[in-house]
């Protein structure tokens, strides 16, 4: 056998050239596809779509300096969150110079270690309460440098530690039984009593739960029998002293026990915010930022070594929070060559010319990729549920499966698209690319739409109300 031929394999381009590449191209269509938009209205406190006075305007082609620009106007669009990786990693590198979250990881796992498998599914079905409660999301970026630790000090590699995480909140997000940001907004937009019909979603709950354990668990047997067989093994390799640490666990001093109280106060600080106060992104970072503070003092790092710790964190950052940034550039031309509705306004349409039995599950795939160019729950929902509800009357779909229509399509497509910003920057946390990310989560993706197309179908057939 020839050893010296090797096999030609196409390279993926950079997330940036993938990213700025469709950013051009959507440049370009802007001097083809006709400007539109609608009139909006104020509804309570949303301004929302009148899905009656869609309108042709005069054409808006993307100049070359609005190209140019759009990438730092994403940036400062995207500044909230952009911000947010960077404090919360500079922090988590304060909170993590202490040891306490390694030793306390290697604690849990010496109690797991006869039973590692444990860990997939108590954690996917703990998050996935959280994300389908209080729409944990973005915030489960928090949690993500916890997973990974905890997954290879148990044989796993980072993939499965950030699945368990991630994937358990998306699968939570995705079913949405009471997600407030995507369920509760489409409802009271579509006119329906807040969180009805939670007894299907609670199904879609527990059948998405069973499918992500299912395949996470099998992945992660496979690495820990063949740790080679790892999507990321050269992060793996390299931080194999990380893995040692942990392997070597020394024991928890009093420091310790209180960084580790003071984390878990937090976490349910930020838990108790979300639900009772309104938290979100500026009020979880200020948190953590004062949590690593505090956690610098107790163990007596000083002022100094704190702020070196902080930027070294921060560094390490730098990827994922410019990248939500040059991705939110995609929307920035959208917008500025107004042919967003025009997309919005032709899909529609279509919906319209086929069967009924197939108009759900079509209109589930049609939100499946517009959430590539509004990525926000909340706002896709402003955008288009108020085309949506009218056109399941037209279509005779029940409004309630034009909701779950939304929330699903909404949801499923955030493991996987780059536009998002929480995908990147949970990615960025664990130090994963995202080209290996994609090869091991787009088979969950696929059984993900497969269920939701049988669910959205099976809802358009009872009438789902």
């Amino acid at each position: 056998m020839d050893t010296t031929k090797k096999k030609k394999r196409v390279k993926v381009p950079h997330t940036y050239v993938i990213l700025v590449t469709i950013t051009i191209i959507i440049a370009i269509l802007s001097y083809i596809i006709p400007a539109s938009t609608y009139d909006t209205i104020e509804v309570g406190e949303r301004t929302v779509v009148d899905p009656s006075t869609y309108h042709y305007v005069e054409q808006s082609p993307v100049s070359i300096m609005q190209l140019l620009t759009s990438v730092p106007r994403g940036l400062q669009e995207a500044a909230e969150i952009s911000f947010f990786i960077f404090i919360l990693g500079g922090s988590f590198a304060i909170i993590t110079k202490t040891g306490a979250l390694e030793i306390g990881v290697g604690a849990l796992a010496k109690k797991l270690e006869g039973y590692p498998s444990l860990i997939v599914p108590v954690f996917i079905i703990l998050f996935s309460v959280l994300g389908g409660t209080v729409g944990l999301s973005e915030e489960c970026i928090i949690f993500i440098p916890i997973g990974v630790l905890l997954a290879r000090s148990l044989g796993y590699d980072a993939m499965v530690g950030t699945a368990i995480i991630f994937l358990g909140a998306a699968v939570g997000f995705n079913s949405g039984f009471m997600n407030p940001f995507t369920v509760g907004v489409a409802q009271s937009i579509a006119e329906l009593p807040l969180f009805s019909a939670m007894w299907y979603r609670l199904i879609i709950w527990a059948v998405f739960n069973v499918a992500t354990i299912y395949m996470v668990l099998r992945y992660a047997k496979k690495v820990r029998k063949d740790p080679s067989s790892s999507y990321c093994l050269e992060l793996e390799k390299q931080e194999a002293g990380e893995i040692q640490k942990l392997e070597n666990v020394g024991e928890i001093t009093k420091v310790h026990i209180i960084v580790i109280i003071l984390f878990l106060i937090a976490i349910g600080l930020v838990v108790y915010g979300v639900i009772n106060w309104g938290f979100y992104i500026n009020e979880i970072v200020g948190i953590f930022l004062g949590l690593g503070i505090i956690c610098g003092f107790v163990a007596k790092m000083g002022p100094s070594k704190m702020a070196v710790t902080f930027i070294e964190g921060a560094k390490e950052m730098a990827m994922g929070a410019l990248v939500v940034g040059v991705a939110r550039s995609i929307l920035v031309v959208l917008n500025d060559g107004q042919i967003l509705y025009t997309i919005v306004h032709a899909v529609s349409q279509l919906i319209q010319l086929v069967p009924k039995s197939i108009s759900a599950v079509f209109m589930f795939l049609f939100q499946l990729v517009l959430n590539f160019f509004i990525p926000s729950g909340s706002g896709q929902a402003a955008a288009t549920m108020p085309i949506m509800t009218p056109l399941s009357d037209i279509v005779g779909i029940s409004r309630q499966t034009a909701v779950l229509a939304f929330h699903l399509g909404d949801g499923i497509s955030n493991s996987i698209i780059p536009t998002g910003g929480s995908l990147l920057a949970s990615l960025s946390v664990a130090k994963i690319d995202y080209e290996k990310w994609v090869k091991f989560v787009w088979p969950i993706i696929l059984v993900w739409v497969i269920m939701a197309c049988i669910f959205t179908g099976i809802a358009a057939s009872i009438h789902l109300a």
